[in-house]
């Protein structure tokens, strides 16, 4: 295949950016979508030219360091896809595939398409944690956790913090991500001794972080790598007011 992209140049964060054309020839549909990147790039270098900067890290969408918005949606056009297993099959030969960072105030841009993600970093140093200690490990069982709450943790700890939840979403809002963090460990025993703390903590630095609310669009889930569910938001939410009524909004006992 060959295929015309337009790749967005960025120097730095300082510097204005801009679509670059680039001609990809010899793609073949077995290719993912870094490799075809991997491609581009070394033929940039045998030019002379400055290679397109990306993230990349496993490429077995299991890192959430992959990050690229792809003809406007986040991670492509394949669901619950991250972009590091995103074929080329998906596109036919001729195509024009358009190639951004993605777009939020809280992800800068460092350059080209790698952005500055330590946002969610700092949402999950806040207290997206259990730092209690509780001894040696117990025996199997010895927490007994139902069924539907251990599934429900599992799949919010699939979050892999790629950030296409901010990226798809018209207010940048970071709610999807903090609020499966939020749901791993309050579904199980272990998390409950912090579970008030963690939730005032976790929201609190989402919003100085200046993520935009929720509005209940769900697009965010719409372009999940890991089809992390709206149901998350709603348990946040409530888990916060539970904080609130418990703490009166306070981020310590004070007692």
């Amino acid at each position: 295949m060959t295929l015309h992209l337009k790749v967005w140049r960025q120097k730095d964060a300082n510097s204005p950016g801009r679509l670059e054309s680039i001609t990809a020839e010899d793609i073949t549909g077995d290719m993912s979508f870094l490799e075809m990147m991997d491609l581009v790039n070394e033929r940039l270098v045998q030019d002379g030219k400055e290679p397109v900067e990306f993230d990349s890290d496993c490429r077995e969408g299991i890192c959430g360091t992959c990050g690229l918005t792809i003809n406007g949606q986040a991670h492509g056009p394949e669901r619950g896809t991250a972009v590091c297993q995103l074929h080329m099959r998906s596109f036919s030969n001729g195509d024009t595939i358009v190639i951004e960072p993605f777009r939020a105030r809280a992800f800068p841009v460092v350059k080209d398409l790698v952005v500055d993600r330590a946002a969610f970093d700092r949402i999950i140093q806040s207290g997206g944690y259990t730092s209690v200690t509780t001894g040696p490990h117990a025996d199997a069982n010895t927490h007994l956790v139902p069924k539907p709450d251990a599934d429900r943790s599992f799949f919010a700890a699939t979050c892999i913090g790629c950030g296409a939840c901010v990226a798809a979403c018209p207010n940048a809002s970071a709610s999807l991500f903090t609020s499966a963090k939020l749901t791993q460990y309050a579904m199980l025993p272990q998390g409950q001794a912090e579970r008030e703390i963690r939730t005032i903590r976790m929201i609190n630095q989402m919003d100085e972080e200046g993520f935009g609310n929720c509005s209940n669009i769900g697009e965010c889930s719409a372009v999940c790598p890991k089809n992390i569910e709206l149901e998350n938001i709603s348990r946040m939410r409530r888990e916060y007011l539970r904080a609130i009524f418990k703490m009166g909004g306070q981020a310590e006992h004070t007692d």
